[in-house]
């Protein structure tokens, strides 16, 4: 069954407007410049995002979903019945199918996204296939305060599930106070289903985020566009190139817009001057030790229980429970 919140939506949809236009801001008043990579996903960027996990490069979702696929069971078995199961970033949910078919007896499905379209159209699709699951979407920034609704039962325990490696976007301190929010929200007995992409060759890893056909590129450059639509800027797309560098030392994917000339670029009323050469710093995609993870996640109030990753050790997806 398919809930609809207009009102709280709409809140939400005005409360991510607004900040947007603060972060970016922000993030070109700051050296280097910087944009918050939850921007990236307006209708067009998560569009071009399910291109990217399509791609031959891009081993991290092919690689999860293979994971899923062999370990749902092992997993809906640590999971437990009467589950409320709450997905941040949730995109199109095609991972979340594989949990949901062999959860027993789900309490509520609730996927939280900010892009409002995408995750509406995604919602309703869950819930047609899904009869006799609540799904109940919200429109919000994950990263921030959210409210989760109250499902018509009780559940039995609460469980967030974070796939894709969306934890890597994060700077470790910031990660670390994610997942101690997620422990807070779920409370005791809930736990956290979390997806974390391994350490492995610079090669494979750099060729993910620079795949030939230029996709990861325009999804890159995406971001001006949505700053030129929605905030009024005048952004020059072909003024500026994408670059994704791999740091082994910090152990993370460093993404970038590269201004290709001095410019000047107007957001509104506020102008802002790049020299030829100078970085937009949008993403960073760190990559894991589990043993490594699961340290952080004890300084947020976690415990790792289970992991399950593929046979060459590409990806991981990580049980962690709430401590007492």
């Amino acid at each position: 069954m398919y809930h609809d919140e207009p009102s709280s939506l709409g809140l939400a949809d005005e409360a991510v407007s607004t900040t947007f236009l603060e972060d970016v801001m922000s993030g070109l008043n700051r050296r280097p410049k910087t944009l918050p990579c939850k921007y990236f996903y307006d209708e067009r960027g998560s569009q071009l995002f399910d291109q990217i996990c399509e791609l031959d490069e891009y081993y991290l979702t092919r690689t999860e979903l293979e994971i899923m696929r062999r370990f749902a069971p092992d997993m809906v078995a640590v999971l437990g019945t009467g589950v409320i199961l709450i997905e941040l970033g949730s995109g199109s949910s095609v991972k979340t199918r594989l949990l949901l078919n062999h959860l027993a007896d789900p309490v509520a499905y609730v996927p939280v996204d900010i892009s409002r379209e995408h995750l509406h159209k995604s919602s309703r699709k869950l819930a047609a296939a899904y009869a006799h699951l609540d799904v109940i979407p919200v429109c919000a920034d994950f990263t921030g305060s959210f409210s989760v609704p109250q499902p018509k039962r009780k559940p039995a325990r609460s469980v967030v599930y974070l796939p894709g490696s969306t934890i890597g976007n994060f700077e470790t301190e910031a990660a670390i106070a994610l997942m101690g929010r997620i422990a807070r929200l779920c409370g005791p007995g809930g736990g956290l289903l979390i997806g974390i992409d391994l350490q492995k060759d610079v090669e494979t890893i750099e060729a993910a985020y620079n795949d030939d056909q230029g996709v990861t590129a325009e999804f890159n450059l995406n971001l001006l566009q949505r700053i030129n639509y929605e905030l009024e800027g005048d952004f020059v797309l072909d003024q500026f190139w994408h670059e994704a560098d791999y740091d082994e030392v910090r152990g993370r994917v460093e993404i970038s817009l590269i201004s290709k000339q001095r410019q000047v670029v107007n957001v509104g009323e506020e102008s802002f001057c790049f020299d030829k050469g100078e970085v937009i710093r949008t993403e960073y995609s760190h990559k894991y030790a589990i043993d490594q993870f699961a340290s952080m996640a004890v300084a947020a109030g976690l415990a790792l229980r289970r992991d399950w990753t593929d046979d060459k050790d590409l990806f991981a997806v990580l049980y962690l429970e709430v401590t007492p």
